[in-house]
C-alpha cells in the first residue's frame, strides 16, 4: 500500500544509531509504544527506537516533544496506553509525527531521553478489559477438522460466513518473558473414565493481537468503512493451549480451562500507521466460497502482510549453547478473516468495544507444513514429532521448552520493520 506519511520515508534516519541498522526490528519507521518499568516511580510508556527506549513521560516533561495537544501530551504521561489508546487517530498521528521529529537525524540530539532496553523491565501495554480469540486462518481449521472429523467437512458451515470467535481471559494475558506454568486440568483417557491430571499435550499457537483503540457506545455498530481507525496497533500473541484438556471439554460450547492458564504479547505495540506499508488488499475468497455479507465486504486495503516464525529452544539446547530451532513461518496476510472484518463483526450486535480491548487472530497457518503455527498440526497430532538439534524429538511442549516467536513486515519501497519477539519458558505443574 502507497503511503505519503513522512514518517514512514525509507531514507529517514535516526541520530539513535542503532536505529540505522540494516535489518533492525526497530527504525524510526517504527516507533511501536510500550510502558517499561521505571526505577523513578511509576510504570512509563516508552517508544522503541533501536536498542533504546524513548522515555515519553520524561520527554513530555521538558516539553522536547513540539505540536502535541495538550491531552495527548497527558495521556503519553499515563502509567499504561489505555487512554492514549482511546483519542483516536488524530492524537495517535501527533504523537507519532512530534516524536519522529524528535529522533530524526539532522536535529538535536537528546540522549538523556534514552533508556537501554536491556536494563528496563516491560509491562503489559495496556489494562486489557476484554480479549476475544477468533479462528480467523481457514489453513488451520481445515487441518483441525480433518484431525478430529475425518469422515466430515473439516470446516464447519459457518466458516466462511463469519468471523468465528470465541471470549477469552483477560486476566491471564501477560508480557513477553513471563514464564508459563503448565496446567492441570480434567483429561479423558481412551480407555477409561475422566481423571483431574497434568496436561500432558501443552501447545503454543503463533497468533497475533490487535489493540481497539477509540472503541464504540453500546447499541453502536463499527462500520468496515470505519474499522481501521478503531484499531491502535498489533502484538505476537502466544495463545497457550492444553490439548488434552480441550478435546474433552471443548463440546459443546468451545475452549474454556484449555485455553484459561496464559496468553503472552510481545511488549511493543506496532502502530497501524507504521504498518501502513504492508497493508494489502483481500483476503483472497476461493472459488465456490459464498459471497461475502455486505457488512463485512473491504473498503480499504485491510489485510496485514506480517512475517511470523516460531522457534524452539529446550533446556538441554540451552546448556549446550545452541541455537533455538526454527519450527515454522507463516503469514497474517494468509488469514481468511482481517482483524477490521473482526471488528465489524464482534460490534454488529451493538457490543460495546474499550480502548484496550485486545482481538486476537487465531493460530496463523499457511498451505504448507513448514507454516502451521502450532505442534497439533505441525506434528499432525503427535505421530510425526519434530527433531531437535539436542537429539530429543517434540510432539507437544516438555517442562524447560523456550518458545520463542518473532515477526517483522517487508515490502518493496518500505523500510523493514518488525513487532519484537513474544517468548516464554514452560515450568513444571504445581
Amino acid at each position: 500500500m502507497s503511503t505519503t506519511d513522512p514518517t514512514l520515508d525509507p531514507g529517514l534516519r535516526s541520530w539513535v544509531e542503532s536505529a540505522n541498522s540494516e535489518g533492525h526490528d526497530f527504525p524510526i519507521q517504527n516507533l511501536p509504544f510500550g510502558v517499561f518499568g521505571s526505577q523513578q516511580g511509576p510504570d512509563r510508556i516508552g517508544v522503541a527506537i533501536g536498542d533504546m527506549v524513548l522515555d515519553l513521560h520524561q520527554a513530555v516533561d521538558e516539553l522536547a516533544l513540539q505540536d502535541l495537544p495538550p491531552e495527548t501530551a497527558c495521556a503519553l504521561s499515563a502509567e499504561n496506553l489505555n487512554t492514549f489508546m482511546g483519542q483516536g487517530p488524530r492524537s495517535w498521528r501527533a504523537a507519532r509525527r512530534s516524536i519522529s521529529n524528535l529522533l530524526a537525524e539532522g536535529g538535536d540530539p537528546h540522549p538523556h531521553l534514552l533508556v537501554p532496553q536491556s536494563s528496563v523491565s516491560m509491562r503489559m501495554p495496556a489494562s486489557v478489559g476484554d480479549y476475544t480469540d477468533f479462528y480467523a486462518s481457514r489453513h488451520h481449521a481445515t487441518n483441525v477438522g480433518r484431525m478430529f472429523r475425518p469422515d466430515g467437512d473439516p470446516l464447519l458451515p459457518n466458516y466462511l460466513n463469519l468471523p468465528v470467535g470465541y471470549h477469552g481471559r483477560a486476566s491471564t494475558l501477560v508480557v513477553s518473558g513471563t514464564d508459563i506454568r503448565r496446567p492441570m486440568g480434567q483429561l479423558k483417557p481412551d480407555d477409561g473414565p475422566a481423571v483431574f491430571d497434568t496436561c500432558k499435550l501443552l501447545d503454543y499457537e503463533m497468533e497475533f493481537g490487535a489493540f481497539v483503540g477509540s472503541g464504540n457506545a453500546l447499541g453502536h455498530r463499527i462500520d468496515m468503512a470505519s474499522a481501521m481507525d478503531h484499531l491502535f496497533g498489533v502484538v505476537i500473541l502466544n495463545d497457550w493451549s492444553a490439548r488434552d484438556v480441550q478435546k474433552w471439554e471443548y463440546q459443546p460450547l468451545g475452549p474454556f480451562n484449555a485455553k484459561n492458564f496464559a496468553s503472552s504479547i510481545s511488549p511493543w505495540v506496532v502502530t497501524m500507521d507504521a504498518l501502513a506499508p504492508f497493508r494489502k488488499s483481500g483476503p483472497a475468497r476461493e472459488s465456490g466460497d459464498p459471497a461475502v455479507l455486505d457488512y463485512l465486504k473491504p473498503v480499504t486495503d485491510d489485510v496485514l502482510d506480517v512475517t511470523c516464525e516460531v522457534h524452539l529452544a529446550s533446556a538441554q539446547m540451552r546448556e549446550q549453547g545452541l541455537d533455538p530451532v526454527l519450527l515454522s513461518r507463516g503469514t497474517l496476510a494468509d488469514l481468511t478473516w482481517t482483524f477490521t472484518q473482526m471488528l465489524a463483526h464482534h460490534t454488529s450486535t451493538g457490543c460495546a468495544m474499550r480502548p484496550g480491548d485486545m482481538l486476537g487472530s487465531g493460530t496463523v497457518s499457511g498451505t504448507s507444513k513448514d507454516s502451521r503455527g502450532c505442534l497439533l498440526e505441525l506434528t499432525w497430532r503427535g505421530t510425526e514429532p519434530v527433531e531437535l538439534p539436542d537429539g530429543t524429538q517434540r510432539r507437544f511442549l516438555l517442562d524447560g521448552d523456550e518458545l520463542i516467536m518473532k515477526a517483522y513486515c517487508e515490502a518493496e519501497g518500505a523500510r523493514r520493520i518488525g513487532l519484537g519477539s513474544c517468548t516464554g519458558v514452560i515450568l513444571p505443574a504445581s
